[in-house]
């Protein structure tokens, strides 16, 4: 089992494209139970292959806080046929890396992923045209709104891609707002790179912005971009990858703070 995923210990989450295209490497491996259930186990949730818990590439146990995500964990080992694709099973691997990487430095992960709001998506429009303006307003403006009047957070816009240095204050109190406990951050962190917005992911944890919403506007620019010239078909494909990942992330945050978040 330690094979099929392996994320080196002690490591902040990896970047859920890259860890996609290592677990997508030949040859798979095949099937070796027959079936997955969930047991309770210290203070949370084991996932049991016939009677043995799943452990990450180091060895330790994966306990998960709710029995629905472990549920969910659990249905990923079920689904699987004569071989095992870790590709199909974004919540395995999440689980493995909050375990692995991220309950003995929370702190740690916490500050990669404050690093985000430094040059965050949102900072950075488009000047020109006006429908592309508007739109990234729209989607992106209701977020920098609530982060100033809700967190204390006033952070510079820019157009361009010039770097704005964003004011102290605002970062450490976009910082301060970030979770504490280890797989609400992981997911978090996920969110952050699959969007380019930790703003967004913080929305997100807040309940001030919905799945569909945080999707929807880390895509203004390629969707704007598909309806001027067409849909890339690999892009589309990229897209859809990275959806999975962002949907087991919002559900891990769901399970991690339940009132926070609601599904794509």
């Amino acid at each position: 089992m330690r094979e099929l995923f392996d994320e080196a210990a002690g490591q902040t989450p990896p970047d859920p494209r890259e860890a996609a295209r290592r677990s997508a490497r030949p040859p798979q491996r095949k099937r070796f139970y027959k079936e997955a259930s969930v047991s309770e186990a210290d203070g949370g949730y084991a996932v049991v292959l016939d009677g043995k818990p799943i452990r990450t590439p180091s060895g330790r146990q994966v306990i998960i806080p709710s029995r629905d995500l472990a549920e969910a964990v659990a249905a990923e080992w079920a689904a699987q046929g004569e071989t095992i694709d870790p590709m199909s099973m974004p919540l395995t691997r999440i689980a493995n890396s909050v375990v692995e990487g991220v309950v003995d430095r929370v702190e740690l992960v916490s500050d990669d992923l404050a690093r985000y709001f430094e040059s965050d998506l949102l900072f950075y429009r488009a000047g020109h045209p006006e429908g592309l303006v508007a739109r990234e307003a729209a989607h992106w403006d209701p977020v920098l709104f609530w982060a100033a009047e809700t967190l204390g957070a006033h952070f510079i816009l820019s157009e361009g891609i010039m770097h704005v240095k964003q004011p102290d204050q605002a970062l450490r109190a976009a910082r301060a707002a970030l979770p504490q406990d280890a797989w609400s951050v992981a997911a978090l962190h996920v969110v952050t790179t699959l969007t380019g917005s930790a703003l967004l992911a913080l929305a997100l944890a807040h309940g001030a912005r919905d799945a569909n919403q945080v999707w929807a506007a880390a895509h203004v620019d390629e969707d704007w971009n598909a309806e001027q010239w067409g849909v890339d078909e690999e892009a589309a494909s990229r897209r859809a990858i990275r959806l999975r990942d962002f949907e087991a992330a919002v559900a891990v945050l769901a399970a991690a703070s339940p009132a926070g978040t609601t599904g794509p």
